[in-house]
């Protein structure tokens, strides 16, 4: 298990090799997640790495580590389009894939959306909901809230 989570977070980081062609396109940063209807609340506390493809598009894969009884992690990858409301506000819808161990390993789908605002010239901090309608019959879906923080390189 050590040896998969080793290889989860290298796997997540080794996105963020960037270069001065990319630069702005790139942000990574913490992030906690409150997973309500999962039988009982659960927090999330991980990282994730943003890449923009486009000044719309971007792909966001993250990586938690779920507090509760029997440590768990939950995977995810993201696909955002990006609505510039502002110079300071953005707002997102996204679509994406996970996969969790809460009780037994499943996978499953992200259904959801979010906003960025930017506190400083690289820094954003963001908020975000997204329901995960699992692929198993015995699991509740659930349903994410999202908190964090983001640095633009």
């Amino acid at each position: 298990m050590k040896k998969f989570i080793f290889s989860a977070i290298a796997a997540l980081f080794a996105f963020t090799a960037a270069s001065a062609q990319d630069a702005g396109r790139w942000a990574v940063g913490p992030r906690m997640n409150i997973y309500t209807n999962a039988g009982d609340g659960i927090v999330g506390l991980g990282g994730f790495a943003r890449y923009s493809f486009t000044d719309n598009w971007r792909i966001e894969p993250s990586l938690m580590a779920l507090l509760h009884n029997g440590c768990s992690i939950d995977m995810s990858c993201d696909v955002q389009y990006v609505f510039h409301i502002t110079g300071e506000w953005d707002l997102y819808p996204a679509v994406g894939v996970t996969a969790n161990d809460i009780g037994e390993w499943a996978a499953g789908l992200n259904i959801g959306g979010g906003f960025n605002y930017a506190v400083a010239r690289d820094w954003d901090i963001s908020a975000g909901l997204k329901w995960q309608p699992m692929f198993d019959d015995w699991r509740k879906n659930p349903v994410v809230i999202s908190i964090g923080a983001s640095y633009r390189f």
